[in-house]
């Protein structure tokens, strides 16, 4: 019954964390941010780019154990931590993502955070072709 009542409550709230306009020809990133990080500096894109590279397969890692042993103070501190990342490369949506996870997570509200990890890791699954592409068009 907790399992449902968790999957209702995300589904009443989807709207929330979900965006449907996308910025540019990205679904996932938004170039904007990077851009003026960057400042036309092509290698230090590519260094961020790459850096985000190999922190995904990490944070997924860890989320999903978090998740898996109940560790909730480290799924939030992860939350916290690839949020930062994930802002770098403007992906607003999954930062709201990972600054609920966080905050639920620290507040012991657990119905809902199995579906918003699983939606974290779907989008920083899907944003490593977008990374790869950005990353050879510069």
């Amino acid at each position: 019954m907790k399992f449902i009542t968790g999957l209702l409550n995300y589904s009443n709230n989807l709207h929330f964390y979900l965006k449907f306009e996308r910025m540019g020809h990205y679904k996932y990133i938004d170039t904007k941010h990077i851009d003026s990080i960057a400042a036309g500096d092509t290698e230090f894109m590519t260094e961020l780019i790459d850096i985000f590279l190999g922190q995904i397969p990490e944070f997924i890692s860890t989320m999903k154990n978090a998740l898996k042993e109940q560790d909730y103070t480290l799924l939030a501190h992860e939350a916290h931590t690839a949020k930062s990342s994930v802002l770098t490369f403007g992906m607003e949506e999954t930062g709201i993502l990972l600054k609920n996870i966080q905050l639920k997570a620290e507040a012991n509200e657990l119905e809902e955070i199995p579906f918003m990890v699983n939606d974290v890791v779907l989008q920083l699954e899907a944003v490593v072709p977008e990374l790869r592409e950005l990353k050879s068009s510069l």
